[in-house]
Parts: C-alpha cells; structure tokens; sequence
C-alpha cells in the first residue's frame, strides 16, 4: 500500500476533522442552485446534477480500485481536509464539483448548431473544459493536493484523466441541458443519481469495500 493510501485511510470518514468553513460551501452551493431554480433554469439545475452525479460514479470505481489493489487508488485525496468522503473525494472537491457543472453549463452559447473550428460547439467545450480540468488537477497534484501512484494516471499521461476523469461529465451535463423536455431531464438524472445510490449502499454501506 502506498504511503499517500495509507494517510488516506487514517482520515477517511473522520468527523474529528470538522470545520466550519464547511457550513458556508454548503450554503454557496444551496444558493447557486437557488438562483437557478428561482429563474425556472431548468436546464442549468439539472446540467450541474448530471455532472455532479457523474463526479460520484467515478469516485466510487476509483475506491474499487483501491479495494481490489489494495496497493492505491487512482487518485487520492489525503491531504488536508475538513472531511474526507471516499478515497478520492473529500467535502471540498464534492461542492465543488456540485457547483462546476452548473458554471461550465452557463458558458455554452444558446445556438446548438454554431460550429467552433469545425465542432459542435457542445463538444469543443465538453473538450477545451476537460483540458482546463487536467491541468487544474496537475496544480493539485503538484502540491501534493492530489495523489497519483499509477504510471498509466498522471503528468506523463493525461490523457485517460482527459478521457475518463472529465470529457465524460461535460458530455452528459451538455446532453442533459439541451434536452428538450423537463420529463426527459429528470429521468435521466434519477437513472445517474439511482445507480450512484445503489453502489453506495452495496459497496459503502453493506460490503464496507469504499
């Protein structure tokens, strides 16, 4: 077991770490959706819930990772935190991402068909988006922030991080947004946010492996 695996382990799910910074990131993120709820903005509210429920399926294949290695995750997260979640996620980065897909969201442009370079202007962000997040992570990453033990994970090839970390999320939030039906938005999100739940109550909950 890495030793960034183990430190993670001694504070996983350690209330002790509590501090109350935590209550205003909790109320920042209450107010974003709010707003957006306030002004009927459907398309942003559900946007940012697909891409946050999307956050939690990899977060919880990366704690399967460790489970079955018990070498390390994909990526860690032991560094300092006021609650560390799962292996890979702790309090900070879940309002983050909670918040970032209804901010990616508010950046496309209100014609679908605008081409930018010769993409679907949906994917040119979904793909400049996810290059933006990658370096980000190499910031984290570079102070110790994020962990990474695997060579096939990393500064030296980002792409999977590209592929699998993030091109995935602003793909499906932009597919949720431009749906044309309320009906449609909402299953969509139940069906992300019903799988997530059922991994964390059988993976979390009942066989303890995350």
């Amino acid at each position: 077991m890495t030793q960034a695996a183990t430190e993670a382990l001694r504070i996983l799910r350690d209330g002790s770490l509590f501090q109350w910074y935590l209550i205003t990131l909790f109320a920042l993120t209450v107010y974003v959706y709010a707003a957006e709820v306030e002004r009927r903005n459907w398309s942003l509210v559900f946007a940012g819930l697909a891409f946050w429920g999307m956050d939690w399926f990899n977060e919880i294949w990366n704690g399967l990772v460790f489970h079955f290695t018990q070498y390390a995750p994909v990526w860690g997260a032991p560094g300092k935190t006021s609650f560390l979640i799962l292996i890979g996620l702790n309090i900070e980065i879940c309002f983050m991402f909670a918040i970032a897909g209804v901010a990616f969201s508010k950046m496309l442009p209100a014609d679908k068909q605008l081409k930018i370079l010769g993409l679907p202007n949906r994917l040119a962000f979904a793909i400049v988006n996810s290059i933006f997040c990658v370096l980000v992570e190499m910031v984290l990453h570079s102070v110790g922030a994020l962990t990474w033990d695997y060579s096939w994970w990393g500064v030296r090839a980002p792409w999977l991080i590209f592929l699998i970390g993030y091109l995935p999320f602003f793909l499906v939030a932009f597919w949720v947004f431009d749906m044309d039906s309320f009906r449609k938005k909402i299953t969509t999100v139940g069906v992300i946010y019903a799988f997530d739940i059922i991994c964390l109550v059988l993976f979390l909950g009942i066989l303890k492996w995350i």
